[in-house]
Order: structure tokens, then C-alpha cells, then sequence
């Protein structure tokens, strides 16, 4: 399995994603070769759990990779570099990944490769060739949802090859399959819709941390939540714009944006601009207790995406009995049907809808009951089911091939 994330060393949900995956994947006997492009230390008491578990072996690559870098942000990254260790740029450091993976192909045993997104589809694509082995490419985001229309064409042509040249793909969503089909020409019948997942079990109640929004609720103020990288895709500007007209009929309410990413300044400066920086908490990137704790003491979270393959941070939210609202241009929004659910444009809908839960304490309840009892069936386990049962197809057509 290639990869480019994995925390406690991820900044997005593709490694929360990976995380999951792989642990549930091992819960079932599966045993798993990990890759990643840069070396970690295995003495880290998160990877010591999990991959405790003999049938997880990480192997790390020396590579530059950068989770969510943009070709632009390497090229200032190595700008004033001169190095024969280091490729120059994202692409070359993409192309080194793919030698690697080739090599550690070469060097191991196993049965099928699973590449996660564009990144590692090149080193998918050398493990197969090196190997023969089936390939799967997992499609967790496209350049369509990461740039819109202004899509960089050079990873554009990396995902497509990946996809055309696998033996299967996997979309994280219906939403991402029908981008798929209709941007990249690939078949449906090649593709499978296995949705991401959570581990409710890790989510149990524990000490809350003091992270001063208790002193606001005191006060009788309510709090909304944004979760997310501070980016185009994930719509933090439509979420201010909502906000300003949620506070021009409550002005006891909070908003709370938990993330960093490229926009962050952008966005920093947009609440300014609005007259609501008083009413706007930037709390940086959160994980673990701290970001449970923050889950718990909001009255919404809101994921405003633009494009959103699939989006784990609602089932976060709702598994710590937060109600959530998100928009409709989201992979989440086919599996959560206890959840509010707007266009991501319609700001008038979107402060509306913000309104109804934080004044009516039943629609707060409703959403809040049904939202964490139906995350509970949306585990990582029946993800890993349903690939292994694709991990089993393909097998099966490589023996009768053989």
C-alpha cells in the first residue's frame, strides 16, 4: 500500500483516512506493507499502537513530499536550494517516490498493490510493472476538486494514467465516481464506491480540555465550528459569509475555524473586512482530545465545501454529538441522512439553516440523537470489508489468468 500521509504526521483527511484503513484492514488478517515518502520515527507512541500489530510493516522513502503542496509552493520551496539528494520540484519528487516504490517492490512479497491518490499512483504503477502484481488506485480527491477549473494539466495526466492503467478504482464516494467517469473517460464498471469511515470506539468521552470556549458558552453565547484545511475546496469564505449574516440576527454566537492552509491569511483579513473578527476564533490545527473537546462544546459544525470527495470531519463531529450541516456538494452528504443539507453558494440558506438549529432546541436534539446513532454504522471496518472483497476479485482474476 503507497501512500503520502499518516499521522501523527498528516495535515488533511487523507491520512486519517489511511490510518483507519489500514488498521481495520490488519484487524482482518490482512497483512500490509505500508509506503510512505519520507522517513518517520518508529519509536512514536501513535505508530508503536498501530502498528503494533504484526501484520503492519511501515517502509519509509527519503523524499521531500509535501501533504497538499501545489507545484507553485515547490518551486518557492526550492527556489534557493541546489542539492543532488532533493529533485527539483513536486512532479520530479512524485517520479523519485515512484523509482523508490518500484525498487521496494522488487525487495518484497505480496499479492496486490493499493495506491492512494495521485501522488502515489506513480509508484503503484512501478510496483506493477516491476511485479505484475494487480493495482488498485484509491481516489480520495481529483485536480477538479482541489483547483476547480484552473486545473493543473501535468497531475491532470498523472491521474489519469493511474486510473487507466489500474486493474481497479476505488472512489471515495458516488460523487467522486461520476467526476471520474465524466472527467478522466474512465468505465464505471472499473470503479467501486467504498465510503471512508470512522472508529466510534475512538471517540469516547474523556477529560475536556480548557480551551477557553467555555467561558464564551457561560456567557450564553452559541458556537459554530468549522473544521478543515483553510482552502478553495473547503469553502471557509462562503462559512464567513453566512456568518455575517447569522450575526447580523444573533450577535451571541461564536465561529470557530480549526485548520491551516493556504487561504488562512485570506480568510483572516475576509473576517476583518466583514466587521466580525470579534466573533471569529482562528484555533489552528487540532487533533486528538483537543479537537474532541472542541466537537462537544459546539452547537453546529459546518463543512461549506465546495468540492468535497467525501469529507470525514461530520462524522467526527456528529460521533461526538455535534449536529451538522453540510453541503450538497459533498461525497458525506450520500451517507449521512441525519445531517442539514445546503448548496454551498446559498449563504441566505446556509445562516437560515444555522439559525433553526442554534434557536430551536428540538431540530438541536433531532440532529444531534439520530446524526450519532447512524455514524455508528459507518466504520472503518465495512470499508475494509468491501476492499478486501475487491482485494479477492482481483486475485481470483489473476489466478484464472495464470
Amino acid at each position: 500500500m503507497f501512500g503520502w500521509e499518516f499521522p501523527p504526521y498528516n495535515s488533511g483527511g487523507l491520512g486519517v483516512a489511511c490510518l483507519g484503513l489500514t488498521r481495520a484492514l490488519a484487524s482482518k488478517d490482512v497483512e500490509l506493507i505500508f509506503v510512505l515518502p519520507y522517513k518517520m520515527d518508529l519509536t512514536i507512541p501513535n505508530l508503536r499502537l498501530v502498528f503494533a500489530n504484526s501484520r503492519v510493516k511501515l517502509r519509509p522513502v527519503d523524499s521531500l513530499l509535501i501533504p497538499y503542496s501545489t507545484v507553485t509552493s515547490y518551486q518557492q520551496l526550492f527556489s534557493g536550494l541546489s542539492s543532488k539528494i532533493y529533485a527539483n520540484g513536486l512532479l520530479a519528487e512524485v517520479n523519485r517516490y515512484a523509482l523508490e516504490g518500484g525498487m521496494i517492490a522488487g525487495k518484497e512479497s505480496f499479492d496486490i498493490i493499493h495506491a492512494h491518490d495521485w501522488l502515489s499512483f506513480g509508484a503503484g504503477l512501478a510496483a506493477k510493472k516491476v511485479s505484475g502484481k494487480p493495482l488498485i488506485v484509491h481516489v480520495h480527491a481529483t485536480e477538479f476538486d482541489r483547483s476547480g477549473e484552473n486545473i493543473n494539466q501535468l497531475v491532470y495526466n498523472l491521474e489519469k494514467e493511474g486510473m487507466e492503467e489500474a486493474d481497479e478504482v476505488i472512489a471515495v464516494s458516488q460523487y467522486t465516481k461520476d467526476i471520474i467517469v465524466e472527467r478522466y473517460g474512465i468505465s464505471p464498471d472499473k470503479i467501486e464506491v467504498v465510503w471512508n469511515g470512522i472508529d466510534p470506539e475512538d471517540y469516547q468521552p474523556v477529560q475536556p480540555e480548557d480551551n477557553g470556549l467555555s467561558h464564551w458558552k457561560a456567557l450564553g453565547y452559541k458556537i459554530v465550528l468549522f473544521v478543515g484545511r483553510i482552502t478553495m475546496q473547503k469553502g471557509p469564505d462562503y462559512f464567513l459569509q453566512a456568518a455575517k449574516k447569522v450575526l447580523s440576527y444573533n450577535p451571541q454566537v461564536i465561529f470557530v475555524i480549526a485548520g491551516s492552509g493556504d487561504m488562512e491569511n485570506q480568510i483572516i483579513s475576509q473576517a476583518a473586512s466583514l466587521g466580525i473578527s470579534d466573533k471569529v476564533l482562528f484555533a489552528g490545527f487540532l487533533r486528538g482530545n483537543e479537537l474532541n473537546t472542541v466537537y462537544r462544546i459546539a452547537d453546529l459544525f459546518v463543512l461549506p465545501s465546495v468540492s468535497e470527495p467525501f469529507g470525514i470531519v461530520p462524522l467526527e463531529a456528529a460521533v461526538n454529538g455535534t449536529p451538522v450541516l453540510i453541503s450538497k456538494q459533498s461525497g458525506v452528504s450520500e451517507a449521512l441522512t441525519h445531517a442539514l443539507k445546503v448548496d454551498f453558494w446559498d449563504i441566505d440558506e446556509m445562516a437560515d439553516k444555522i439559525l433553526a438549529v442554534l434557536n430551536n432546541p428540538s431540530l438541536y436534539g433531532c440532529l444531534k440523537e439520530n446524526g450519532q446513532r447512524e455514524v455508528q454504522k459507518l466504520s472503518w471496518k465495512e470499508a475494509a470489508r468491501k476492499c478486501i472483497s475487491i482485494y479477492h476479485k482481483l486475485f481470483s482474476r489473476g489466478e484464472d489468468n495464470a
